[in-house]
């Protein structure tokens, strides 16, 4: 189903998730972070203006790393606008379901839709949309809104695609992510 959009997706009860858009997974390069960072800039500007919850992830590493929260890498992306509407949600696994309030922050706003957006799409993104659609949100991943680095295996981009094919052909009760550009959500 990738790049055959059906044209503009508006979604109901719907917040826009931004996993570890953060300064220290920034430090080596990500696939076309800079592009990355004005879209999801743009896309939370329109969501907001239409109140949509705009829920930030923040992982926290141990002691030693740089995404302890002591540490300066630990922030989010300087690039990124963050208002003061807007949640911060800290973990400590791939998964920003576990062990965070997540879960807690998306029945009390009765979100049960989901925008997938964020950094390592093949660790921390990737497991972010296979619990919200094992949850049974709806779940949309712009497939040009999340990033990674190069690995031993693959190059970022075709990482990226991996993701966007599996994620657009996944198995689960409310069936596969919904796969798009960040220009066609409104």
């Amino acid at each position: 189903m990738i790049g055959q959009d059906a044209g503009v997706i508006d979604m109901g009860k719907r917040a826009l998730l931004v996993v570890d858009m953060q300064q220290g997974l920034f430090a080596g390069p990500r696939h076309d972070a800079d592009g990355l960072l004005e879209r999801l800039n743009e896309l939370a500007g329109r969501l907001r203006a239409k109140g949509t919850p705009i829920i930030f992830i923040q992982h926290c590493g141990p002691e030693d790393n740089d995404l302890h929260p002591s540490q300066p890498g630990h922030a989010i992306h300087h690039a990124l606008t963050v208002e003061a509407s807007d949640t911060i949600i800290t973990k400590a696994s791939c998964d920003a379901f576990l062990g965070t309030t997540l879960a807690d922050t998306l029945a009390e706003a009765e979100v049960t839709e989901l925008i997938v957006t964020g950094c390592a799409t093949d660790f921390c993104v990737d497991t972010t949309v296979r619990s919200a659609l094992a949850l049974g949100y709806k779940t949309i991943v712009p497939e040009d809104g999340h990033t990674t680095g190069d690995r031993p295996y693959l190059s970022a981009q075709k990482v990226i695609e991996h993701h966007n094919a599996v994620w657009a052909n996944f198995i689960s009760p409310v069936g596969p992510a919904q796969l798009t550009r960040c220009e066609r959500i409104t």
